[in-house]
Order: structure tokens, then C-alpha cells, then sequence
């Protein structure tokens, strides 16, 4: 255990291909990442990418498939083992994303609910001052979701929404997502050569 350990939540917004991404970039920079994966995201791959998943039996190589990566590195918790590592603030890391982040997740952690591991490794994240990034993928935006949205931020979370940007002449769907992933990133401090920055002639 050290403190480059990194947690993936994955939940039941739209932009499954973000949390796959972004767990398989970390992996590359040699990160150890703990992924939680919901239900209401497993139907989402089920929808978006036609894949289906056991929760109670996840073979990760079936769903994170990029050449090179080192998945003794990756480690699965079940969304409602409490007994997780993670469920403590006494088991240290460096930042926790959940990606992408549906807003029933968003009110949950807003309102300190830990119904599952996602909830409360986030409430973990927040009492400790950790770096929390979520990002939303929804819309239009309620006034719910826009407290509950205030709220997180409020708490010390950053909220990163899923907005890819144009500037960068994205070309394929690969090109937005790696946008995003990479300001993920960006957060965690973990270097990565996924966008064009501003300002920028060549990628980095």
C-alpha cells in the first residue's frame, strides 16, 4: 500500500468509455487502481458498449483489453464490500475519480449517504482532504443537480463535467474521450500526452 494508489468508481451516467480510459491510463503510468464498478454502470456497458458484466465474478481483462497493461496492478472491490481497504481513511491514496459520475451518485456523496463502497470511499476522500474528482456526465441540470453540484464542491470535491472541447479539432469519439481523461489527469497529477493544450502547436 503506498499513497499513489488511486480509486476508479465507475457509475450509471452516460460515458462508459471514460472510466474504461481513464483506468487504463493509469495502469500505464504504473499507478495501482482500485475500481468499483455499480450496477446501474454495468447496464450502461450493457447499452453503450455491449458488454456484460458479473459483478460478483469481474474478470477485469474481459472489460480493460489495451495491450501493456499490467492488471496485477488492478484491484476489483465489489460495490457493497464494506471491508474494502478503501471504505477507511486509514488506508492511504492519492485521489479518488469517479467517472463518469451519475447524479444520483453526486446526491449521495453531496449528503454523506454511504449506501455502497462508491459513496462512502468518497466520503473517505472528503473527510481526509483528498483529492475527489467527479465528473458528471448530464443534461440538462435541475436545481438539484445543481445544488447537489454546489454542495460537493463546497466540500472540497472538484467537479470535472464530461464537456469535451473543440478547440483541440477532435476528429474521432477516441479524440473527446482522451480530452476529458486527460484533464482527469491533469487533477491527479499524473502525466499523460492524451490532449493539445492551448496554446500548444505540438501534443505534449
Amino acid at each position: 500500500m503506498a499513497a499513489t494508489d488511486l480509486v476508479v468508481a465507475i457509475t450509471g451516467a452516460s460515458g462508459s468509455a471514460y472510466g474504461i480510459r481513464l483506468v487504463e491510463t493509469l495502469l500505464k503510468t504504473g499507478r495501482t487502481v482500485h475500481v468499483i464498478i455499480s450496477p446501474a454502470a454495468a447496464e450502461v456497458f450493457k447499452q453503450e458498449l455491449s458488454l456484460t458484466l458479473d459483478l460478483s465474478n469481474f474478470n477485469p481483462a474481459s472489460l480493460f483489453t489495451s495491450p501493456g497493461l499490467d492488471l496485477s496492478r488492478l484491484h476489483y472491490h465489489h460495490h457493497r464490500n464494506f471491508q474494502a481497504g478503501i471504505a477507511s481513511g486509514s488506508f492511504l491514496t492519492a485521489g479518488m475519480v469517479v467517472c463518469p459520475c451519475s447524479m444520483g451518485t453526486v446526491a449521495a456523496i453531496a449528503h454523506g449517504v454511504s449506501e455502497n463502497l462508491i459513496h462512502r470511499a468518497a466520503d473517505v476522500h472528503l473527510k481526509e482532504r483528498r483529492k475527489l474528482v467527479l465528473v458528471p456526465r448530464e443534461t440538462p441540470l435541475g436545481i438539484i443537480q445543481l445544488r447537489n453540484l454546489t454542495t460537493v464542491a463546497e466540500a472540497g470535491a472538484v467537479v470535472l463535467p464530461a464537456m469535451p472541447a473543440f478547440y483541440t479539432l477532435p476528429k474521432t469519439v477516441d479524440d473527446m474521450v482522451n480530452f476529458i481523461v486527460g484533464r482527469v489527469c491533469d487533477q491527479l497529477g499524473v502525466e499523460h500526452n492524451l490532449l493539445k493544450r492551448w496554446g500548444v502547436e505540438t501534443e505534449i
